[in-house]
């Protein structure tokens, strides 16, 4: 029992001192906190360094320059479209008496319609009787030709009366003409499409009975279509009505049109943050269809004397924009800028350049990655074991060695 006491004595002795053998070996390689300080600063400071890269390399890397120069900057705004038909050019055709549709001349949705072309034949008790009050009121002014004054004038303005109750109820002059010639009544009058356009719904079969007021067509006339798309509210104030609208569609590849905007809604979507426009578009050879996708181009106001440089010489980093300047020693200079107003080639620049600038206009990532390369391995001579500093040249060797002890080998 003693024995086992001892040893168990012994071995915590060993361990604790194992535990005070490594923290006092380790306290020495502890960073103070200055230090650590002093190296997160250098390691993540915001400001890339000035680059220099002889012409060689920036042929190689393809780096060209820009001048920041003042002048007008037409802004364009770019969004997607899709084709509808124009709401004022759609019509409704409804009979205005009641009946019975006998036969079906347009037959098919979608079908094309002339103005004046038959729709269909109806029979109507209504129209039967009108016809006979047409057929009476002449044959009344016939036998009161002879008569006074008084007496034509009555039977003239009852034959006018029957054939206005026609006409309102759609019946073409031509038809009445025809009653009146052969003074018979018809059992079946034809309707006629008081409008030109494409058959949009058709609500009528054969042999249905119709009311006065049912919607058997929709018909739209597709001569002029809108182009209804979404514009972002930040670019509202490059938008207003009647401004010149670019579209291309995807249905008819190398076919270019133009229009003007006859609408912007008067709200914006909660949900998108976007406003509605309408652009009218001439379709005069029927090859624009509802539905198609357009994409729209609206052509802004030119601005006049702002300071602009080519798209590709900013750098956006998510936090801030970059330009590189060249400067007279030709280094390349970070330089941080605040944008305005920009098209798809040039770029306003509000603050931090000035005209005649001349800056990088393009490879201008590969000359952030060199800048950055060179700030990160400034950065890392204070770093613990990343000593940048040139090493110590070696000792010359020494001309002359010390002699060893020289030793007589002869046997005595």
């Amino acid at each position: 029992m003693k024995r086992t006491i001892l040893r168990g004595l012994v071995y915590g002795a060993v361990i604790a001192g194992a535990i005070v053998g490594v923290y006092v070996a380790t306290r020495g390689e502890t960073v103070p906190p200055s230090v650590a300080a002093g190296q997160h600063t250098a390691t993540t400071i915001d400001s890339a360094r000035a680059v220099m890269l002889t012409p060689d390399q920036s042929r190689r890397i393809g780096v060209t320059y820009a001048v920041a120069t003042l002048g007008p900057l037409e802004r364009e705004v770019r969004t997607v479209g899709q084709v509808a038909y124009d709401e004022t050019r759609a019509q409704t055709i409804a009979p205005r008496i009641d009946g019975w549709v006998e036969r079906l001349l347009v037959n098919a949705t979608g079908q094309s319609v002339s103005a004046g072309q038959p729709l269909f034949t109806i029979y109507s008790p209504m129209l039967v009787t009108a016809q006979e009050e047409l057929l009476l009121a002449k044959r009344l002014q016939r036998d009161v030709s002879a008569g006074s004054a008084d007496a034509r004038q009555n039977a003239s303005n009852l034959v006018a009366a029957a054939r206005g109750r026609l006409a309102h109820w759609d019946i073409p002059e031509n038809e009445i003409a025809e009653i009146e010639r052969t003074g018979e009544t018809r059992r079946v009058l034809t309707l006629r499409s008081p409008a030109a356009g494409f058959v949009l719904e058709k609500n009528v079969v054969a042999g249905q009975k119709v009311m006065a007021g049912d919607a058997l067509y929709r018909l739209v006339d597709l001569s002029v279509v809108w182009i209804e798309g979404e514009v972002f509210e930040q670019d509202l104030a490059s938008v207003r009505v009647g401004q010149v609208v670019h579209a291309d569609f995807q249905a008819l590849p190398g076919e270019h049109r133009m229009g003007r905007i006859s609408y912007i809604s008067p709200t914006i979507s909660p949900d998108t943050r976007t406003v509605r426009v309408r652009v009218v578009l001439g379709n005069g050879d029927m090859r624009l269809k509802p539905g198609m996708y357009a994409t729209l181009r609206i052509v802004g106001t030119a601005r006049g004397a702002v300071l602009t440089v080519p798209r590709g010489a900013v750098l956006s980093t998510g936090e801030r924009n970059i330009v590189f300047v060249k400067q007279a020693s030709g280094h390349l200079a970070p330089r941080e800028v605040s944008l305005g107003a920009s098209n798809d080639e040039r770029i306003e620049i509000l603050r931090g350049l000035a005209a005649d600038d001349t800056v990088v206009a393009s490879a201008t990532f590969l000359v952030d990655a060199e800048s950055n390369l060179g700030k990160a391995l400034g950065g890392m001579g204070n770093m613990p074991g990343m000593d940048m500093s040139e090493p110590p040249k070696p000792l010359p060797m020494q001309s002359a060695m010390p002699a060893a002890p020289h030793t007589d080998h002869k046997r005595p």
